[in-house]
C-alpha cells in the first residue's frame, strides 16, 4: 500500500514539474503570451478528453442534473478568473523580466498566498478556529508574497495586479469548491472546462488576442505545434494525477506532495532554464516554501 502511494505521488510530481516547465517554455522561451488562446486550447482539450475518457469508461463522470451545473457556475467563473489572471500575471511578468529569467519560484512564492485568502473567507463566513502553527504559517506566507514584489529589481505594476486577482480567485474558488458542492472533482473540472473553452473562445477578440497570435513568429513552428499539444496533454494527465492522489490519500499527505513538487520544480527548474534572484528576493521564495511546509504539517498535527 505504501509503495503504491509512492508511485502515485511520484507520478503526481512528474506530471507537476514537467508541466510547468513546457507552460514556462511557451509562455517565456517562445512568448506566447495571449492568455485567451492558450487557455482556451488547454481546456479545449481536456474537456474533449474528459468526455471521451467517459464515454469509453475509462473515468467516472456521471451524468448530473442541470441544477448542480448551474449551482457550479460561480465557481466556473472563479476557475476562468483564476486560469486567465494567472496567465496576464506571468505574461507581464516574462515582459520585465529577461528570457534568461525564470520566474516560476516567483509565481510558486505569489500564488502560495491564496492560502491566506481562503483562510479569511472560513474565519469571516464560520468561524473556524486556527492553531497557533497555522497563523505563523500563514505570516509567513503573507510575508513573504508582500515582500517578493518590493524587493524585486524589475517591479512590473501591472504583472503583480494580475498575480493579486489570480490570488484572489484561487483563495476563493478553494473556499467554493470546499463548501458549495456535491458534484465530483472531475465532474466539476468537465464544468470549468466547457464554460471557460466558451467564455475565452468570446473574449478571444476584445482583448485582441485572435489577431495579435497571427503576427506571433512561431506560429507554423514544430517547437510551437508540439510545446501546445504537449502542455494540453500534461494538463489533462496531473489532473487525473490530482484526482487520484485526493482520492487515495489524506489531505494532509495530498499537501505534503504538492510541497514536494513545488520544490522540486522550484530546485530544479536553474536545471533547465538560467535564473538570476537577490538575496532579497531568494529569502521571500524560502520564507514561502517555509510557511507552505508549516500549513502542511499543522493539517497533520
Amino acid at each position: 500500500m505504501n509503495l503504491s502511494r509512492s508511485v502515485l505521488g511520484s507520478v503526481f510530481c512528474a506530471f507537476f514539474v514537467v508541466s510547468y516547465f513546457i507552460n514556462k517554455y511557451v509562455l517565456s522561451v517562445l512568448k506566447f503570451t495571449y492568455p485567451t488562446l492558450f487557455q482556451g486550447w488547454q481546456t479545449f482539450i481536456g474537456a474533449l478528453l474528459l468526455l471521451v475518457s467517459g464515454k469509453l469508461g475509462w473515468i467516472e463522470i456521471s451524468s448530473f442534473p442541470r441544477a448542480a451545473a448551474l449551482a457550479w457556475l460561480p465557481g466556473s467563473v472563479l476557475f476562468v478568473g483564476n486560469i486567465y489572471a494567472g496567465s496576464r500575471a506571468l505574461s507581464r511578468l516574462l515582459l520585465c523580466f529577461c528570457v534568461c529569467m525564470q520566474p516560476i519560484p516567483f509565481f510558486f512564492t505569489l500564488h502560495n498566498a491564496s492560502e491566506v485568502i481562503s483562510l479569511l473567507i472560513l474565519k469571516v463566513t464560520h468561524r473556524e478556529r486556527m492553531s497557533w502553527m497555522k497563523v505563523f504559517s500563514v505570516n509567513l506566507l503573507l510575508a513573504s508574497a508582500i515582500n517578493l514584489p518590493i524587493y524585486d529589481p524589475q517591479f512590473d505594476a501591472g504583472g503583480y495586479i494580475w498575480a493579486l486577482a489570480h490570488i484572489l480567485c484561487v483563495g476563493a474558488y478553494r473556499v467554493f469548491q470546499k463548501k458549495a458542492s456535491h458534484l465530483s472533482d472531475l465532474e466539476q473540472q468537465y464544468i470549468n472546462y466547457v464554460f471557460s473553452v466558451l467564455l475565452l473562445a468570446f473574449a478571444a477578440h476584445p482583448t485582441g488576442d485572435l489577431f495579435a497570435a497571427l503576427d506571433f513568429p512561431f506560429l507554423m513552428s514544430y517547437e510551437f505545434h508540439s510545446g501546445c499539444c504537449a502542455s494540453a496533454l500534461l494538463g489533462f494527465f496531473l489532473l487525473l494525477a490530482t484526482v487520484k492522489l485526493r482520492s487515495a490519500l489524506p489531505l494532509e499527505h495530498c499537501g505534503a506532495w504538492v510541497f514536494l513538487a513545488k520544490v522540486l520544480t522550484s530546485g530544479l527548474s536553474p536545471l533547465v532554464f538560467k535564473i538570476e534572484v537577490n538575496p532579497e528576493t531568494l529569502c521571500c521564495i524560502l520564507c514561502s516554501l517555509g510557511g507552505e511546509a508549516l500549513s502542511v504539517y499543522s493539517e497533520k498535527a
